[in-house]
């Protein structure tokens, strides 16, 4: 799962202090101030197929492998009856031609209008990537930032498992004494150095590279032999993200309109003396995993892998994970449509929100340079099996 993306994405301050109660909490509320959860609201409207704005006029074929991914991602998960028989369904279909493919989804889905009473119809889609970095499996001058994996002493807590009522809240923290306290935020982890207890992966020759990396989720990394390694990611801290980009918003460091990757970067570049003090602004701390050698897309959340410019992230609270959507946007930084059938494979620490949808737009410099500038209004309607009751 990719943790926290889109732009300024950054797809999760200070040490929090171990709360009296729940020791095992990230963030702590202040003394008399008791954390009120955020409400989320989601509503599904159906629609016909003519409310989709250029659905006729899409390349559905282009879509159609990421749907048999999802189909294969769907096998064992929650809700996976409601898809059988539309997936068997599949292996009828041409699935090279644009009509056969839109007409069988036009047979076997029904199209739900996403909306939240909390936002407008039109919500924020935003875009991520797949970035190549350069490293080293050794330490050394040239490559001296650490890529790690799970510490040995990083525990997740299912709270659910001590109180059903918390079913599917998770926290994360580490054992000192006989607590459990909050994991140590970035700063205090990268101070630990080689002393913290987890495997180094790699080691890459740029941090700012590798924080964005972290944000990514997912990525590649050119070894000196000039062989690929590839990482996904695997846990993380148990920390909040915070966005450095609105971080140097606030500080007047730049302007709104600057907040993008490409003007973050620009920034640190310009400013290596604050670079620490600013990426330990943000406590979230991504841990990685390698990944085996392949040509295609990263693993996203659902288990299978992405398909540039038909997958999407998605908060799963409003939109099922493996369920096609019709997203209604715009190019990055443009007025100019783009009306496409995505997947929804992935999820996101910053992806939050009913109408809230993450692009992934591939692999490499010019995928970056999309993703980073993508920050669009849009609308979007999930595509659910005909009579699957979705609330």
């Amino acid at each position: 799962m990719l943790p926290s993306k889109g732009a300024p994405t950054e797809k999760a301050a200070e040490k929090p202090a171990p709360c009296p109660v729940c020791v095992a909490c990230p963030v702590c509320p202040a003394p008399g101030k008791p954390v009120t959860p955020v409400e989320f609201s989601r509503t599904l409207t159906p629609a016909d197929w003519s409310a989709l704005p250029g659905w006729q006029d899409d390349a559905h074929s282009a879509a159609w492998p990421a749907f048999l991914q999802s189909c294969r991602g769907l096998r064992n998960r929650a809700g996976a009856e409601a898809w059988r028989p539309v997936c068997a369904l599949s292996a009828e279909v041409d699935g090279k031609s644009d009509k056969a493919v839109r007409e069988f989804f036009e047979k076997h889905l029904q199209p739900h209008g996403i909306s939240a009473a909390d936002v407008a119809v039109d919500g924020m889609v935003t875009g991520y990537y797949e970035p190549l970095l350069n490293g080293s499996r050794q330490s050394g001058k040239k490559f001296a930032h650490a890529l790690h994996a799970v510490p040995d002493n990083l525990l997740t807590i299912e709270l659910g498992d001590l109180f059903p009522e918390l079913k599917g809240k998770r926290v994360r923290g580490r054992v000192e004494g006989n607590k459990v306290v909050p994991y140590w935020p970035r700063g205090e982890i990268l101070a630990q150095g080689s002393k913290l207890p987890a495997r180094t992966l790699a080691y890459v020759d740029d941090p700012i590279e590798l924080f964005f990396l972290q944000v990514q989720g997912s990525g590649r990394i050119r070894l000196p032999d000039g062989s690929l390694m590839r990482v996904n990611y695997a846990d993380q801290n148990g920390h909040p993200y915070r966005s450095i980009g609105r971080v140097l918003v606030e500080r007047g460091d730049l302007k709104l309109e600057e907040a993008s990757m490409q003007g973050i970067q620009a920034w640190a570049r310009a400013n290596p003396a604050r670079l620490n003090e600013l990426l330990n602004a943000n406590p979230s701390y991504v841990f990685f995993r390698e990944m085996p050698a392949s040509d295609d897309g990263p693993q996203g959340a659902l288990g299978v892998p992405l398909t540039a410019e038909r997958s999407i992230a998605i908060d799963p609270r409003s939109v099922p994970l493996g369920a096609p959507v019709f997203l209604a946007t715009t190019r990055p930084n443009s007025t100019q449509a783009m009306n496409r059938l995505v997947m929804a494979q992935d999820t996101g620490g910053a992806i939050k929100g009913a109408v809230r949808a993450d692009f992934f737009w591939g692999f490499g410099k010019e995928a970056g340079a999309l993703a980073g500038r993508m920050k669009q209004n849009g609308r979007m309607w999930v595509l659910l099996p005909k009579g699957y009751s979705p609330n």
